[in-house]
């Protein structure tokens, strides 16, 4: 295995699989670290982690697991996978984990960079853009669990870590590899552990993959693994196979937990071509049998429907101020015993907005190994399994998508049992 990647959220994973699979590695997605009895026949390999919102120590241990069974698969280059917008806290995750990460590879300086330019995530002077706005100023700055109210990302790492955090700015990365390559290695004889790497767009990235070829480990977000897979090719892997097309033929649902913009967004163009069930946060929190009624709801609709908890922040800010900081953990698992209810309905086609609700919904449905499908959005591919029975998943970032993403991603899934 060439790459072993390790992902702090379900939906990040499923990004740079895509990722990866577009610039032709075969690659495999595993939910959370698999036992030594699952084979995988792969370049690369994304182990997908929750571990983004999580106590440090927590996710340490799990980072530090993943690692462990991808070391012994003999992986010579490992990729910590973080979020575009670097969701954390001034306690991590990010530092902590890219600090265990970093000890068990022997240290060095560490190329950070969470760009995507595809996605609109920029980084210029160590500062992360949305679009044309700060990070600061994107929204992220009012988000319920990782507020992003800095985007100073050499500031907020080096709150994060005890290690010296420095910058690669990009008058340096637009002159090419050698010139990056060149500055981590100065950065490293002068102490620095970590490295924010400056990267406006697609060309930046890719002569940053082409400087990390002999990298032991990297920091970012999927537009990091951009130039990546030319290294592979490089070292003789074989050419992976186009990714095929989900034929599943089955009732199909869409989840949406994310309250971010482009998700709340993509809900509201979702009630012109289906129907749409805002849960009632009051019975989410307290009706045990609320999931059974909504699995019953859906599956009485003609077309796919959607069940949403998306709401604008200060609907959140109320909803917790009425119910308690709880009421995140209630929605996570509402979601998860809501995708139980309907597989056990027949519902074998998921759609689901959010990272958080990724996570639980992947983890109630028992899945272990994912195969990368075909992009339906940048960042966003179809997922296919075959255990615990053929399913098709579709597993969006919450301010990845176009607005009519949602039933583009239904018609990328499979087939309704009508049609």
């Amino acid at each position: 295995m060439q790459l072993g990647c390790i992902a702090d959220d379900f939906t990040g994973a499923s990004d740079l699989a895509n990722t990866l699979t577009r610039g032709g590695m075969r690659t495999a997605q595993t939910i959370g670290v698999p036992g030594d009895e699952l084979d995988v026949d792969a370049d690369a390999v994304v182990v997908a982690l929750k571990t983004r919102s999580i106590d440090p120590r927590a996710a340490i241990e799990q980072s530090m697991a993943a690692h462990a069974w991808l070391a012994r698969r003999h992986c010579t280059q490992y990729l910590f996978k973080i979020c575009s917008t670097f969701d954390s806290t001034p306690r991590g995750n990010i530092g902590p984990v890219a600090d265990a990460l970093r000890d068990a590879i022997g240290g060095g300086c560490i190329a950070v960079c969470p760009a995507f330019p595809t996605n609109g995530r920029t980084v210029y002077r160590g500062h992360l853009f949305v679009g044309d706005k700060l990070l600061s100023e994107s929204g992220m700055e009012k988000h319920p669990l990782t507020p992003m109210t800095d985007a100073n990302l050499v500031r907020v790492l080096q709150a994060q870590t005890p290690n010296r955090v420095a910058l690669i700015a990009h008058d340096v990365v637009r002159t090419g590899a050698a010139a990056i390559r060149a500055r981590i290695e100065a950065l490293a004889a002068e102490g620095a552990a970590y490295a924010i790497v400056d990267a406006l767009n697609d060309d930046d990235l890719l002569a940053l993959g082409a400087a990390l070829a002999h990298a032991r480990l990297a920091v970012g977000g999927s537009g990091i693994a951009l130039g990546l897979p030319a290294n592979s090719r490089a070292q003789g892997a074989p050419p992976a196979r186009p990714p095929a097309r989900a034929n599943i033929v089955a009732p199909a649902v869409v989840l949406a937990g994310s309250c971010s913009q482009a998700t709340r967004a993509q809900v509201a163009a979702y009630v012109r071509v289906g129907r749409v069930l805002h849960a009632d946060l009051s019975h989410v929190v307290h009706d045990p049998q609320y999931v059974e009624r909504i699995a019953d709801w859906c599956t009485q609709q003609p077309q796919a429907a959607l069940v949403a908890t998306s709401a604008a922040p200060a609907d959140v800010a109320a909803a917790t101020a009425t119910f308690g900081a709880p009421v995140a953990g209630a929605i996570e698992h509402f979601f998860g015993r809501l995708a139980s209810a309907l597989f056990a309905r027949g519902v074998r086609r998921f759609v689901v907005a959010g990272g958080e609700t990724s996570g639980a919904v992947v983890g109630a449905l028992g899945v272990r190994l994912l195969a990368v499908g075909a992009e339906i959005d940048p960042g966003v591919p179809v997922l296919t399994t075959e255990m615990p029975r053929p399913m098709a998943l579709a597993l969006k970032s919450g301010n990845f998508g176009a607005t009519d993403f949602f039933a583009r991603a239904l018609a990328a899934t499979g087939a309704d049992p009508a049609q």
